[in-house]
Protein backbone atom coordinates (compact mmCIF):
# COMPACT_ATOMS: atom_id res chain seq x y z
CA UNK A 1 0.00 0.00 0.00
CA UNK A 2 1.31 3.32 -0.99
CA UNK A 3 1.87 5.84 2.08
CA UNK A 4 4.34 8.60 1.79
CA UNK A 5 4.30 8.28 5.53
CA UNK A 6 5.76 5.12 6.13
CA UNK A 7 9.41 4.46 6.67
CA UNK A 8 9.17 1.39 4.76
CA UNK A 9 10.77 1.47 1.44
CA UNK A 10 7.78 -0.52 -0.14
CA UNK A 11 5.52 1.71 0.89
CA UNK A 12 6.71 5.18 -0.03
CA UNK A 13 8.11 3.33 -3.44
CA UNK A 14 4.97 1.72 -3.68
CA UNK A 15 5.83 -0.64 -7.03
CA UNK A 16 1.76 -0.46 -7.31
CA UNK A 17 1.33 3.74 -6.89
CA UNK A 18 4.31 3.85 -9.94
CA UNK A 19 2.63 1.53 -12.22
CA UNK A 20 -0.46 3.09 -11.87
CA UNK A 21 0.94 6.39 -12.27
CA UNK A 22 2.60 5.52 -15.36
CA UNK A 23 -0.59 4.11 -17.09
CA UNK A 24 -2.57 7.52 -15.84
CA UNK A 25 0.38 9.74 -18.04
CA UNK A 26 -0.22 7.05 -20.70
CA UNK A 27 -3.29 7.22 -21.28
CA UNK A 28 -3.06 11.35 -20.50
CA UNK A 29 -0.08 11.80 -22.54
CA UNK A 30 -2.09 13.42 -25.30
CA UNK A 31 -4.64 15.44 -23.03
CA UNK A 32 -4.53 18.68 -23.62
CA UNK A 33 -7.10 20.00 -21.22
CA UNK A 34 -4.95 18.27 -18.44
CA UNK A 35 -1.15 19.17 -19.15
CA UNK A 36 -2.46 22.66 -19.53
CA UNK A 37 -3.77 22.37 -16.11
CA UNK A 38 -1.06 20.84 -14.60
CA UNK A 39 1.42 23.47 -16.19
CA UNK A 40 -0.87 26.50 -14.78
CA UNK A 41 -0.40 24.49 -11.60
CA UNK A 42 3.76 24.90 -12.06
CA UNK A 43 3.42 27.88 -13.00
CA UNK A 44 2.48 28.82 -9.30
CA UNK A 45 6.34 27.47 -7.89
CA UNK A 46 4.76 25.23 -5.61
CA UNK A 47 5.94 22.09 -7.33
CA UNK A 48 4.16 19.24 -8.58
CA UNK A 49 2.96 15.86 -7.85
CA UNK A 50 4.88 12.47 -9.17
CA UNK A 51 0.99 11.81 -11.30
CA UNK A 52 1.46 15.20 -12.42
CA UNK A 53 4.67 15.25 -13.24
CA UNK A 54 5.20 11.75 -15.22
CA UNK A 55 2.22 13.13 -17.29
CA UNK A 56 4.23 15.81 -18.59
CA UNK A 57 7.18 14.26 -19.05
CA UNK A 58 4.67 11.50 -21.28
CA UNK A 59 3.66 14.91 -23.20
CA UNK A 60 3.25 13.93 -26.88
CA UNK A 61 2.14 17.85 -27.64
CA UNK A 62 5.10 19.58 -29.23
CA UNK A 63 3.60 22.70 -28.79
CA UNK A 64 3.09 21.82 -24.63
CA UNK A 65 6.49 20.30 -24.53
CA UNK A 66 8.01 23.68 -25.38
CA UNK A 67 6.21 25.49 -22.75
CA UNK A 68 7.59 22.96 -20.37
CA UNK A 69 10.77 23.65 -21.47
CA UNK A 70 10.21 27.68 -21.32
CA UNK A 71 8.60 27.33 -17.71
CA UNK A 72 11.85 25.20 -16.75
CA UNK A 73 13.81 27.99 -17.70
CA UNK A 74 11.63 31.06 -16.03
CA UNK A 75 11.20 28.89 -12.94
CA UNK A 76 14.82 27.95 -12.36
CA UNK A 77 15.63 31.96 -13.28
CA UNK A 78 13.17 32.54 -10.14
CA UNK A 79 14.99 30.60 -8.23
CA UNK A 80 18.68 30.89 -8.49
CA UNK A 81 19.30 33.55 -11.18
CA UNK A 82 22.02 32.60 -12.97
CA UNK A 83 24.55 31.36 -10.92
CA UNK A 84 26.15 28.08 -10.91
CA UNK A 85 27.81 26.15 -7.87
CA UNK A 86 31.12 24.28 -8.67
CA UNK A 87 32.74 21.34 -6.94
CA UNK A 88 34.41 18.28 -7.76
CA UNK A 89 34.43 14.87 -6.79
CA UNK A 90 37.51 13.15 -4.78
CA UNK A 91 37.55 9.40 -4.96
CA UNK A 92 39.47 8.00 -1.56
CA UNK A 93 39.11 4.48 -2.64
CA UNK A 94 37.88 2.09 -4.76
CA UNK A 95 37.94 -1.19 -2.54
CA UNK A 96 34.92 -2.64 -2.67
CA UNK A 97 32.64 -5.57 -1.51
CA UNK A 98 29.41 -5.39 -3.70
CA UNK A 99 28.97 -6.81 -7.02
CA UNK A 100 27.35 -3.95 -8.86
CA UNK A 101 27.18 -4.96 -12.27
CA UNK A 102 27.43 -1.46 -13.81
CA UNK A 103 29.93 -0.47 -11.73
CA UNK A 104 33.83 -1.41 -12.45
CA UNK A 105 34.24 -1.20 -8.58
CA UNK A 106 32.91 -4.27 -8.30
CA UNK A 107 34.28 -7.37 -6.16
CA UNK A 108 34.92 -9.24 -9.09
CA UNK A 109 36.89 -7.08 -11.31
CA UNK A 110 40.65 -8.23 -11.12
CA UNK A 111 41.87 -5.87 -13.85
CA UNK A 112 41.01 -2.75 -12.66
CA UNK A 113 44.04 -1.05 -10.40
CA UNK A 114 42.70 -1.49 -6.62
CA UNK A 115 43.93 1.87 -4.50
CA UNK A 116 43.25 3.13 -1.13
CA UNK A 117 44.53 7.14 -0.44
CA UNK A 118 46.75 7.69 2.92
CA UNK A 119 46.06 10.84 4.53
CA UNK A 120 49.50 12.51 3.14
CA UNK A 121 48.21 11.18 -0.47
CA UNK A 122 44.83 13.08 0.26
CA UNK A 123 46.92 15.92 1.39
CA UNK A 124 48.54 16.32 -2.28
CA UNK A 125 45.48 15.99 -4.18
CA UNK A 126 43.15 18.57 -1.69
CA UNK A 127 45.96 21.13 -2.32
CA UNK A 128 45.96 20.34 -5.95
CA UNK A 129 42.64 20.88 -5.90
CA UNK A 130 42.83 24.12 -3.72
CA UNK A 131 45.40 25.61 -6.30
CA UNK A 132 42.57 25.07 -9.08
CA UNK A 133 40.73 26.68 -7.26
CA UNK A 134 37.73 24.48 -5.34
CA UNK A 135 36.10 25.44 -2.49
CA UNK A 136 33.48 22.29 -2.49
CA UNK A 137 34.19 18.62 -2.73
CA UNK A 138 32.14 15.25 -3.05
CA UNK A 139 34.57 12.82 -1.24
CA UNK A 140 33.50 9.24 -3.04
CA UNK A 141 34.53 5.56 -1.51
CA UNK A 142 33.68 1.89 -2.57
CA UNK A 143 31.81 -0.19 0.17
CA UNK A 144 34.49 -2.12 1.87
CA UNK A 145 34.09 -1.89 6.06
CA UNK A 146 38.09 -3.32 5.94
CA UNK A 147 39.38 -1.11 3.53
CA UNK A 148 37.27 1.75 3.97
CA UNK A 149 35.48 2.13 7.56
CA UNK A 150 33.81 4.78 9.11
CA UNK A 151 36.61 6.22 10.75
CA UNK A 152 39.09 6.24 7.73
CA UNK A 153 36.42 8.57 5.96
CA UNK A 154 36.00 10.70 9.21
CA UNK A 155 39.70 11.08 9.54
CA UNK A 156 39.92 11.80 5.65
CA UNK A 157 37.07 14.93 6.29
CA UNK A 158 39.46 16.05 8.86
CA UNK A 159 42.23 15.93 7.22
CA UNK A 160 40.23 17.62 3.94
CA UNK A 161 39.17 20.19 6.39
CA UNK A 162 42.13 21.04 8.11
CA UNK A 163 44.62 21.96 4.67
CA UNK A 164 44.72 25.47 4.26
CA UNK A 165 47.25 26.09 1.21
CA UNK A 166 48.19 29.63 -0.36
CA UNK A 167 44.67 31.21 -0.23
CA UNK A 168 42.56 28.08 -0.90
CA UNK A 169 40.81 25.77 1.39
CA UNK A 170 37.57 23.46 1.09
CA UNK A 171 34.72 24.81 3.30
CA UNK A 172 32.14 22.56 2.28
CA UNK A 173 32.61 18.79 1.84
CA UNK A 174 29.58 16.29 0.51
CA UNK A 175 30.00 12.28 1.14
CA UNK A 176 29.31 10.13 -1.12
CA UNK A 177 29.84 6.36 0.78
CA UNK A 178 27.21 3.84 1.30
CA UNK A 179 24.36 3.60 3.23
CA UNK A 180 25.03 3.10 7.13
CA UNK A 181 23.82 3.29 10.49
CA UNK A 182 21.96 6.41 12.42
CA UNK A 183 24.91 6.12 14.54
CA UNK A 184 27.71 6.27 11.65
CA UNK A 185 25.31 9.39 10.41
CA UNK A 186 25.90 10.99 13.63
CA UNK A 187 29.24 10.88 13.29
CA UNK A 188 29.29 12.10 9.53
CA UNK A 189 27.16 15.36 10.68
CA UNK A 190 29.89 15.61 13.81
CA UNK A 191 32.31 15.79 11.60
CA UNK A 192 30.85 18.87 9.71
CA UNK A 193 29.81 17.64 6.48
CA UNK A 194 27.86 19.08 3.94
CA UNK A 195 25.10 16.99 1.88
CA UNK A 196 25.29 13.58 2.38
CA UNK A 197 24.45 11.73 -0.88
CA UNK A 198 23.53 8.38 -2.22
CA UNK A 199 22.52 7.84 -5.43
CA UNK A 200 19.62 4.60 -5.94
CA UNK A 201 20.51 3.84 -9.03
CA UNK A 202 17.15 1.75 -9.79
CA UNK A 203 13.81 2.27 -7.71
CA UNK A 204 12.79 -0.97 -9.24
CA UNK A 205 13.40 -3.58 -6.85
CA UNK A 206 13.38 -6.71 -8.88
CA UNK A 207 16.20 -4.71 -10.96
CA UNK A 208 17.67 -3.45 -8.14
CA UNK A 209 18.06 -6.84 -6.54
CA UNK A 210 19.16 -8.41 -9.69
CA UNK A 211 22.30 -5.69 -10.61
CA UNK A 212 23.16 -5.95 -6.84
CA UNK A 213 23.67 -9.88 -6.72
CA UNK A 214 25.97 -9.73 -3.88
CA UNK A 215 26.78 -7.63 -1.13
CA UNK A 216 25.71 -5.55 1.75
CA UNK A 217 24.38 -3.11 -1.11
CA UNK A 218 21.99 -6.28 -2.29
CA UNK A 219 19.48 -5.14 0.74
CA UNK A 220 16.72 -2.77 -1.39
CA UNK A 221 15.01 -1.63 1.99
CA UNK A 222 18.22 -0.84 3.75
CA UNK A 223 19.79 1.35 1.22
CA UNK A 224 16.68 3.19 -0.05
CA UNK A 225 15.86 3.73 3.53
CA UNK A 226 18.97 5.53 4.42
CA UNK A 227 18.22 8.93 3.96
CA UNK A 228 15.71 8.67 7.01
CA UNK A 229 18.44 7.43 8.61
CA UNK A 230 20.85 10.15 7.55
CA UNK A 231 18.05 12.76 8.64
CA UNK A 232 17.21 10.99 11.90
CA UNK A 233 20.59 11.66 12.48
CA UNK A 234 20.67 15.13 12.24
CA UNK A 235 21.71 15.54 8.89
CA UNK A 236 19.39 18.30 7.37
CA UNK A 237 20.95 18.18 3.54
CA UNK A 238 20.58 15.18 1.66
CA UNK A 239 20.87 14.37 -2.09
CA UNK A 240 18.84 11.95 -4.29
CA UNK A 241 19.97 10.65 -7.74
CA UNK A 242 19.32 7.41 -9.89
CA UNK A 243 21.38 5.94 -12.75
CA UNK A 244 19.53 6.66 -15.85
CA UNK A 245 19.72 3.91 -17.80
CA UNK A 246 19.51 1.11 -16.05
CA UNK A 247 15.46 0.58 -15.74
CA UNK A 248 13.06 2.18 -17.77
CA UNK A 249 12.93 5.86 -17.32
CA UNK A 250 9.64 6.62 -16.66
CA UNK A 251 9.37 4.51 -14.13
CA UNK A 252 12.54 5.71 -12.34
CA UNK A 253 11.28 9.65 -12.77
CA UNK A 254 8.34 9.03 -10.97
CA UNK A 255 10.03 7.13 -8.48
CA UNK A 256 12.45 9.40 -7.57
CA UNK A 257 10.16 12.14 -7.24
CA UNK A 258 7.84 9.87 -4.74
CA UNK A 259 11.13 9.23 -2.59
CA UNK A 260 11.38 13.70 -2.65
CA UNK A 261 7.69 13.79 -1.19
CA UNK A 262 8.65 10.94 1.24
CA UNK A 263 11.10 13.48 2.66
CA UNK A 264 8.72 16.09 3.00
CA UNK A 265 6.30 14.52 4.07
CA UNK A 266 7.93 12.72 6.86
CA UNK A 267 10.49 15.64 7.99
CA UNK A 268 9.03 18.72 6.22
CA UNK A 269 12.31 19.30 3.77
CA UNK A 270 12.85 17.32 0.56
CA UNK A 271 16.16 16.06 -1.24
CA UNK A 272 18.40 19.42 -1.22
CA UNK A 273 19.88 18.41 -4.37
CA UNK A 274 18.68 15.49 -7.15
CA UNK A 275 21.67 14.20 -9.46
CA UNK A 276 20.82 12.89 -12.99
CA UNK A 277 23.93 10.36 -13.53
CA UNK A 278 23.71 8.55 -17.43
CA UNK A 279 25.59 5.39 -17.35
CA UNK A 280 28.29 5.65 -19.43
CA UNK A 281 31.58 3.60 -20.42
CA UNK A 282 33.77 2.56 -17.22
CA UNK A 283 36.98 -0.35 -17.17
CA UNK A 284 34.53 -3.68 -18.06
CA UNK A 285 31.14 -1.81 -18.15
CA UNK A 286 29.75 -1.42 -21.66
CA UNK A 287 26.63 0.96 -21.66
CA UNK A 288 25.29 -0.74 -24.30
CA UNK A 289 24.79 -3.93 -22.54
CA UNK A 290 21.80 -1.80 -20.61
CA UNK A 291 18.46 -1.85 -22.50
CA UNK A 292 17.49 1.48 -20.94
CA UNK A 293 19.54 4.09 -22.24
CA UNK A 294 17.82 7.65 -22.66
CA UNK A 295 19.26 9.90 -25.78
CA UNK A 296 19.52 14.07 -25.04
CA UNK A 297 16.03 14.80 -25.84
CA UNK A 298 14.43 12.55 -23.22
CA UNK A 299 17.56 13.69 -20.66
CA UNK A 300 16.80 17.30 -21.41
CA UNK A 301 12.93 16.53 -20.88
CA UNK A 302 13.74 14.65 -17.52
CA UNK A 303 15.54 17.57 -16.50
CA UNK A 304 12.77 20.26 -16.96
CA UNK A 305 10.06 17.90 -15.17
CA UNK A 306 12.30 17.51 -12.52
CA UNK A 307 12.56 21.38 -12.47
CA UNK A 308 8.88 22.04 -12.85
CA UNK A 309 8.35 19.04 -9.68
CA UNK A 310 11.08 20.65 -7.42
CA UNK A 311 11.36 24.30 -7.57
CA UNK A 312 13.76 24.51 -4.94
CA UNK A 313 15.73 21.37 -5.15
CA UNK A 314 19.57 21.88 -6.26
CA UNK A 315 20.20 19.64 -9.77
CA UNK A 316 23.45 18.12 -10.29
CA UNK A 317 24.94 17.24 -13.70
CA UNK A 318 28.89 15.81 -13.72
CA UNK A 319 31.34 15.22 -16.51
CA UNK A 320 29.63 12.34 -17.73
CA UNK A 321 28.13 14.74 -19.83
CA UNK A 322 29.33 16.41 -23.04
CA UNK A 323 30.32 20.04 -22.91
CA UNK A 324 27.11 20.56 -25.33
CA UNK A 325 24.72 18.15 -22.97
CA UNK A 326 25.60 20.22 -20.25
CA UNK A 327 25.05 23.33 -22.04
CA UNK A 328 21.87 22.04 -22.71
CA UNK A 329 20.62 21.09 -19.22
CA UNK A 330 22.02 24.62 -17.66
CA UNK A 331 19.16 26.57 -19.11
CA UNK A 332 16.81 23.76 -18.16
CA UNK A 333 17.42 22.89 -14.65
CA UNK A 334 21.15 22.47 -13.71
CA UNK A 335 21.78 24.64 -10.65
CA UNK A 336 25.50 22.76 -9.97
CA UNK A 337 27.94 21.36 -12.06
CA UNK A 338 31.74 19.46 -11.71
CA UNK A 339 34.46 20.96 -13.09
CA UNK A 340 37.77 19.23 -14.12
CA UNK A 341 37.15 16.19 -12.37
CA UNK A 342 38.97 12.62 -11.96
CA UNK A 343 36.78 9.93 -11.01
CA UNK A 344 40.28 7.87 -10.17
CA UNK A 345 41.80 7.52 -6.84
CA UNK A 346 43.47 10.80 -7.00
CA UNK A 347 44.84 11.72 -10.09
CA UNK A 348 44.89 15.71 -9.26
CA UNK A 349 48.03 16.03 -8.56
CA UNK A 350 49.46 13.89 -10.68
CA UNK A 351 47.87 12.06 -13.60
CA UNK A 352 48.03 8.22 -13.84
CA UNK A 353 49.33 6.01 -15.53
CA UNK A 354 47.49 4.09 -18.04
CA UNK A 355 48.08 0.88 -16.58
CA UNK A 356 47.11 1.74 -13.38
CA UNK A 357 43.38 2.90 -14.09
CA UNK A 358 41.35 2.99 -10.97
CA UNK A 359 38.48 5.56 -12.41
CA UNK A 360 35.05 4.51 -11.58
CA UNK A 361 33.74 5.76 -15.02
CA UNK A 362 35.15 7.54 -18.22
CA UNK A 363 34.56 11.43 -18.38
CA UNK A 364 33.01 13.56 -21.31
CA UNK A 365 33.57 17.13 -20.32
CA UNK A 366 37.54 17.26 -19.68
CA UNK A 367 38.08 21.16 -19.68
CA UNK A 368 39.94 22.45 -16.98
CA UNK A 369 38.44 24.90 -14.32
CA UNK A 370 39.60 27.87 -15.80
CA UNK A 371 37.87 26.69 -18.99
CA UNK A 372 34.61 26.03 -17.25
CA UNK A 373 34.62 29.25 -15.09
CA UNK A 374 35.23 31.06 -18.75
CA UNK A 375 32.72 29.09 -20.54
CA UNK A 376 30.31 29.78 -18.03
CA UNK A 377 31.14 33.29 -18.14
CA UNK A 378 30.45 33.21 -21.85
CA UNK A 379 26.72 31.76 -21.00
CA UNK A 380 25.90 34.57 -19.12
CA UNK A 381 26.06 32.45 -15.90
CA UNK A 382 27.73 33.49 -12.39
CA UNK A 383 30.16 30.84 -11.42
CA UNK A 384 29.62 30.41 -7.87
CA UNK A 385 32.31 28.78 -5.19
CA UNK A 386 29.74 30.00 -2.54
CA UNK A 387 29.42 27.66 0.62
CA UNK A 388 27.94 29.95 2.90
CA UNK A 389 24.59 28.75 3.21
CA UNK A 390 26.13 25.62 5.11
CA UNK A 391 28.31 27.53 6.95
CA UNK A 392 25.86 30.22 8.45
CA UNK A 393 23.09 27.49 9.32
CA UNK A 394 21.54 28.16 6.37
CA UNK A 395 20.98 24.41 6.23
CA UNK A 396 16.93 21.92 5.76
CA UNK A 397 14.54 23.44 6.56
CA UNK A 398 15.92 27.01 7.14
CA UNK A 399 17.20 26.86 3.84
CA UNK A 400 14.30 25.88 1.71
CA UNK A 401 11.85 28.60 3.52
CA UNK A 402 14.28 31.06 2.64
CA UNK A 403 14.37 29.45 -0.90
CA UNK A 404 10.44 29.68 -1.09
CA UNK A 405 10.13 32.50 -0.51
CA UNK A 406 12.75 34.57 -2.50
CA UNK A 407 15.23 35.44 0.16
CA UNK A 408 18.07 32.94 -0.90
CA UNK A 409 19.12 35.39 -3.80
CA UNK A 410 19.80 38.14 -1.39
CA UNK A 411 22.65 35.95 0.02
CA UNK A 412 23.61 33.93 -3.15
CA UNK A 413 24.05 36.52 -5.34
CA UNK A 414 26.50 38.47 -3.47
CA UNK A 415 28.19 35.44 -2.18
CA UNK A 416 28.91 34.34 -5.56
CA UNK A 417 29.90 38.09 -6.70
CA UNK A 418 32.85 37.50 -3.79
CA UNK A 419 33.58 34.05 -4.62
CA UNK A 420 34.30 34.56 -8.53
CA UNK A 421 36.28 37.99 -7.35
CA UNK A 422 38.76 35.46 -5.37
CA UNK A 423 38.93 32.90 -7.65
CA UNK A 424 40.00 35.63 -10.25
CA UNK A 425 42.20 36.85 -8.05
CA UNK A 426 44.04 33.48 -6.92
CA UNK A 427 43.55 31.15 -9.94
CA UNK A 428 42.27 32.62 -12.78
CA UNK A 429 44.34 33.04 -16.53
CA UNK A 430 44.54 36.46 -18.07
CA UNK A 431 42.00 35.62 -20.47
CA UNK A 432 39.41 34.95 -17.87
CA UNK A 433 41.07 37.08 -15.27
CA UNK A 434 39.69 39.77 -17.89
CA UNK A 435 36.17 38.13 -18.64
CA UNK A 436 35.88 37.96 -14.61
CA UNK A 437 36.23 41.75 -14.04
CA UNK A 438 33.69 43.27 -16.34
CA UNK A 439 31.52 40.08 -15.51
CA UNK A 440 31.79 41.15 -11.84
CA UNK A 441 30.74 44.56 -12.58
CA UNK A 442 27.93 44.21 -14.71
CA UNK A 443 26.58 41.83 -11.74
CA UNK A 444 27.13 43.81 -9.03
CA UNK A 445 24.71 46.56 -10.79
CA UNK A 446 22.17 43.90 -10.37
CA UNK A 447 22.31 43.82 -6.82
CA UNK A 448 19.03 45.69 -5.77
CA UNK A 449 19.85 47.13 -2.42
CA UNK A 450 22.09 49.82 -2.54
CA UNK A 451 22.89 48.58 1.28
CA UNK A 452 24.06 45.33 0.20
CA UNK A 453 25.57 46.45 -3.28
CA UNK A 454 28.08 49.16 -0.99
CA UNK A 455 29.08 45.69 1.45
CA UNK A 456 29.91 43.96 -2.12
CA UNK A 457 32.25 46.68 -3.72
CA UNK A 458 33.84 47.07 -0.12
CA UNK A 459 34.71 43.32 0.59
CA UNK A 460 35.74 43.50 -2.97
CA UNK A 461 38.42 45.84 -2.50
CA UNK A 462 39.40 43.97 0.70
CA UNK A 463 39.95 40.89 -1.35
CA UNK A 464 41.75 42.53 -4.52
CA UNK A 465 44.03 43.93 -1.06
CA UNK A 466 44.43 39.77 0.18
CA UNK A 467 41.74 39.67 2.20
CA UNK A 468 39.49 36.39 1.56
CA UNK A 469 36.12 34.53 2.90
CA UNK A 470 33.28 37.31 2.97
CA UNK A 471 29.67 35.96 3.56
CA UNK A 472 26.20 37.19 4.03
Amino acid sequence: MYNPKSFKAEEFISHEEVVETLEYAEKNKSNPQLIGSIIDKARLGKGLSHREASVLLACEIEEKNQEIYALARKIKNDIYGNRIVLFAPLYLSNYCVNGCLYCPYHKKNKDIRRKKMSQDEIRREVIALQDMGHKRLAIESGEDPINNPIDYILESIDTIYSIKHKNGAIRRLNVNIAATTVKNYKKLKDAGIGTYILFQETYHKDSYEKLHPTGPKHDYAYHTEAMDRAMLAGIDDVGLGVLFGLENYPYEFAALLMHAEHLEAVYGVGPHTISVPRICPADDIDPTAFDNGINDDIFAKIVACIRLSLPYTGMIVSTRESKASRERLLNLGVSQISGASKTSVGGYSQPEAEDENSSQFDISDTRTLDEVIRWLIELGYLPSFCTSCYREGRTGNRFMSLSKSGQIHNFCHPNAIMTLREYMEDYAMDGTKQACQAFIQREIEKIPDNTVKKLVEENLIKISNGNRDFVF
